[in-house]
């Protein structure tokens, strides 16, 4: 029997997570646009707990299943992403972790979006 060839890496290329190129663009392109929706719908949710509770304005009510399901969506791209890269799980649940905080997402998103785009940068073409 014959090993398969295999030609030498460095650590954080593209070719070591799994994922190729192309995928790894479009899932961060997923990521990215979750990561966004998610973070505007948290703070529209956080205008209506401050108004829901500090003025008894029930006006953004809706903000609250629209966050959930937006967030189901960002586990799922974050997720898709983190594997496709090869996070560790500790890396993808604080990733997740950032949709539950306000503002948080955004800052995850740029820290991913430039963690990725630096590895595809130093990947060997």
């Amino acid at each position: 029997m014959s090993s398969p060839r295999t030609t030498p890496t460095s650590p954080g290329s593209l070719s070591r997570t799994g994922g190729s190129t192309e995928q790894v663009a479009a899932r961060l392109a997923a990521y990215r646009t979750a990561a966004y929706a998610t973070g505007v719908m948290l703070l529209v949710l956080t205008a209506d707990v401050v108004l829901h509770y500090g003025f008894g304005d029930h006006r953004l009510a809706w903000s609250a299943p629209v966050h959930g399901f937006l967030y189901m969506g960002y586990l799922v791209t974050t997720v898709l992403l983190g594997t496709s890269v090869r996070w560790r799980p500790g890396r993808m649940v604080l990733v997740a972790l950032a949709g539950t905080i306000p503002l948080m997402s955004f800052v995850a998103e740029r820290s991913v979006t430039g963690e990725i785009r630096g590895r595809s940068a130093a990947a060997p073409e």
